[in-house]
């Protein structure tokens, strides 16, 4: 991980994570979490400092892990009908999850529908 996290810490600047709907019950009916990094000079395997979506996802295991498995298969990938969106940008046509984040990120989860 670049820099280890803390869910909603306060004072600190950090990314916001905002659910579907779908999702809220899982975040204990929140739909904005905010998630917050302890240090930005811990290295890891980013960019030193950096925060990247990884250290977002090792968050939300830890701090909301009912949400982590609706969004994070059994090996830790992204499941296939969840995009994560960073300033309208799918992140898989970034860098994956090791896309590094700006400060003040918003980060937006969507769920594909399936229908017929």
């Amino acid at each position: 991980m670049s820099a280890p996290l803390q869910p909603d810490a306060p004072g600190r600047t950090g990314v916001e994570l905002l659910l579907p709907a779908a999702l809220a019950d899982a975040a204990g009916g929140r739909r904005l979490l905010t998630l917050r990094p302890v240090s930005a000079s811990v290295p890891g395997t980013g960019p030193a400092g950096r925060t990247t979506v990884a250290d977002v996802l090792v968050l939300l295991q830890a701090g909301y892990p009912r949400v982590y498995r609706k969004v994070c298969d059994e090996k830790g990938d992204l499941r296939r009908y969840v995009n994560l969106y960073l300033d309208g940008e799918d992140i898989r046509d970034l860098d994956g999850v090791a896309t590094v984040l700006p400060h003040h990120a918003e980060l937006l989860v969507l769920q594909s529908i399936a229908g017929g």
